[in-house]
């Protein structure tokens, strides 16, 4: 059985999950359904076919309730399977383009910090699993970026 990561980012539609081999990206997952309903019947294939070493995942900014099953489900594998969890934000998979928040705001993120900033026309910023993992981007503190605060 090969022994692989697997990453996920589950920011909205579609859901993304890779599979990387020594760092490498071997295996595209993709849904439109629901996280909740999706994300258990994708991993349960993938322990199925592989040796998971590392959990990994887009911990946000985004869809509030993807990113919270998300973590709640990875979280959860990762105490479950003793399988250690990494996260880093959701501007590693896009370029650092601006990411929809709501109506005509957007986080982005400047000088490693993210802030929400109005934005009349923001670029299309669809989310790209690399083809090659840097884990220095990766951290342990998983905790969930939901970056919502006072709208104004």
């Amino acid at each position: 059985m090969h022994k692989v990561d697997v990453l996920c980012i589950a920011l909205g539609s579609p859901i993304l999950i890779g599979i990387y081999a020594e760092n490498k990206l071997v295996e595209t997952i993709q849904s439109h359904e629901k996280s909740s309903d999706i994300l258990p019947l994708i991993y349960q294939e993938i322990f199925e076919k592989y040796e998971v070493k590392k959990l990994l995942y887009a911990n946000g900014p985004g869809s509030f309730m993807s990113i919270k099953v998300a973590y709640i489900f990875l979280k959860s594998l990762s105490i479950l399977k003793k399988i250690p969890l990494f996260a880093t934000d959701a501007f590693y998979f896009n370029k650092n383009q601006p990411i929809k928040a709501i109506g005509k705001l957007y986080f982005v993120k400047i000088d490693q910090e993210i802030k929400t900033q109005k934005i009349e026309t923001a670029p299309q910023a669809d989310f790209i699993l690399p083809d090659v993992l840097d884990y220095k981007e990766f951290s342990t503190n998983t905790t969930p970026l939901y970056m919502i605060g006072a709208v104004g």
